[in-house]
């Protein structure tokens, strides 16, 4: 028989070294019982300073993983709930999964062992009372930390950037000068007219390092970078600095709260339960300042950036870093406005070679694809499959209520967009809609509204003018195939994602795999 043995340190253990005592009384403790009982013993898996709640324990993971493997016979511990203090987990393991697998636990301390007949409900006596036990235990620590919030003391697991844990004094911050010197710098840059964005990519070419980043050259055991550009400053780290009253000496805590004891997510809570007390610590930013600062924000959030409207909205992406590419609204040669591809990463990241521009025209990008599409499909969208379908329907129909009915839906849509530019003549007029957008806007508006214009002459003609079912069929498709390449709801049905390589190659992901063969 081979025994996997699991010994578990928990946080509300008493205080311990990196390799405690009772990690090794645990371990002393059940090799001595393997032996006694001649098994052999396959690994020691251990968890230090996790709670037995906690279901992302990395040797916990492993041992798991390695019994679905039927690597061991046994798994043995010193007590049921150094394995699990989650009756759930009880159940789906301990009853459930390890039968399965043919795997025996036993529990030392607890009598545990599920070989023996009738000690199934001692074994869920025991995941009540852990859990009942880890509730408990919940509750009290929530109650001890919340009144230590509304005290003004600091009971995060890191300072925030700018500041350190008093070493002389538990839950109060002294100034960190060397992260402090940044945060000072951050708002001196905005209150001189930088923006988020610019203030990043400043510190990013001087090479220092963002919060995170920080806090793991320190020493401090912060969570492992998962992505390429992860020490590098962003827009938002920028902006969350900029708005933090722990800056001017105030602890502010509670800003988001565990949905419960046993889950890791948090959500967020209003600004109005957030818990706030002033004059914790000294300040890093005078309160004149940050309420200058404060000010520029907001008045910043009004103005907000221009989006923009193309027939591939949310299907372009970069090939090389696979985030979706920005747009770009920049004059070409003869000074119009042209929308241009551009990679975000590159744009933030520039001097630290995160990706490269990837800069295109969008009519460029847009032509290619329909072509490509226009390429694909023929097969399908051809006048000839298309025409029986097209004189069924025109056929079933009464041609003459349809074309007064879509003369009429026409003539309203074109009426509802004269209204929208007489309201955008009003808001360019007040100041709330900036010339750039408005003469973008009324192109747009003033097109659509002509082609409508253009079909329902179209149709009052036809009403004059009266032809045959097979001509009205065939007129049908040949406007449907002049637009269908074109059509943004035909495109987003077919297409799964764009991609812009460094080269400027534009690759069509489609969704449907005999597409994709012959694209």
């Amino acid at each position: 028989m081979t025994a996997a043995i699991y010994c578990r340190l928990s946080r509300e253990d008493e205080e311990k070294q990196s390799e405690s005592e009772s990690i090794q009384n645990q371990k002393s403790m059940l090799i001595k019982y393997a032996l006694d009982k001649g098994w052999d013993i396959y690994n020691i898996y251990c968890d230090e300073d996790y709670s037995g709640i906690d279901r992302e324990r990395p040797a916990f993971r492993q041992l798991i993983a390695d019994a679905e493997a039927r690597q061991f016979d046994i798994v043995l511990v010193k007590t049921q709930s150094r394995f699990t203090r989650d009756m759930e987990l009880v159940e789906k393991y301990i009853h459930g999964l390890f039968a399965e697998w043919g795997i025996r636990f036993v529990a030392t301390v607890d009598n545990v062992d599920t070989d023996i007949k009738g000690n199934k409900k001692a074994r869920q006596i025991n995941g009540l009372v852990n859990e009942w036990y880890l509730e408990d235990m919940s509750d009290n620590i929530r109650s001890v930390l919340d009144s230590r919030r509304e005290n003004g003391f600091h009971i995060g697991a890191f300072a925030l950037y700018g500041y350190q844990k008093d070493p002389k004094q538990k839950g109060r911050l002294v100034i960190d000068e060397e992260a402090a010197a940044v945060v000072r710098e951050v708002f001196t840059l905005f209150s001189q007219g930088y923006g988020k964005t610019a203030i990043a990519r400043l510190l990013n070419d001087r090479g220092i390092p963002n919060p995170t980043e920080y806090k793991r050259r320190h020493g401090l055991r912060y969570r492992q970078p998962t992505k390429k550009n992860s020490t590098l400053w962003k827009y938002s780290a920028i902006a969350d600095m900029l708005e933090n009253e722990i800056y001017i000496g105030n602890m502010v805590q509670g800003r988001q709260v565990k949905i419960s004891y046993k889950s890791k997510k948090c959500l967020h809570q209003d600004r109005n339960n957030w818990v706030v007390v002033e004059d914790t610590h000294e300040p890093l930013i005078d309160a004149e300042s940050f309420r200058k600062v404060r000010m520029l924000v907001n008045s910043r959030k009004r103005t907000r950036s221009r989006t923009y409207d193309f027939l591939l909205k949310g299907l372009i992406f970069c090939h090389e870093c696979g985030y979706p590419l920005g747009v770009l609204n920049r004059p070409n040669a003869k000074g119009e406005e042209t929308l241009y591809f551009v990679c975000r990463t590159y744009q933030r990241f520039t001097k630290n070679s995160a990706c490269t521009t990837h800069y295109i025209k969008e009519k460029t990008v847009t032509d290619a694809v329909i072509a490509k599409v226009r390429e694909v499909c023929e097969d399908y969208l051809t006048a000839e499959a298309l025409l029986p379908a097209a004189e069924k329907a025109v056929k079933e129909a009464s041609q003459e209520s349809k074309t007064a009915a879509e003369i009429s839906a026409l003539q309203n849509k074109s009426a509802n967009l004269t209204e929208h530019l007489d309201r955008m003549y009003t808001d360019r007029l007040s100041g709330l809609l900036p010339e750039e957008d408005f003469q973008r806007i009324f192109t747009r508006i003033k097109d659509e509204r002509a082609q409508l214009e253009e079909r329902i002459k179209e149709l009052q003609q036809q009403q004059k003018n009266p032809i045959s079912q097979t001509e009205r069929a065939k007129d049908l498709v040949q406007r449907y195939l002049d637009t269908a390449y074109a059509n943004r709801e035909l495109l987003v049905s077919l297409i799964e994602r764009i991609e812009l390589t460094a080269a400027r190659e534009i690759i069509v992901k489609f969704r449907f795999a005999e597409l994709q063969q012959t694209g």
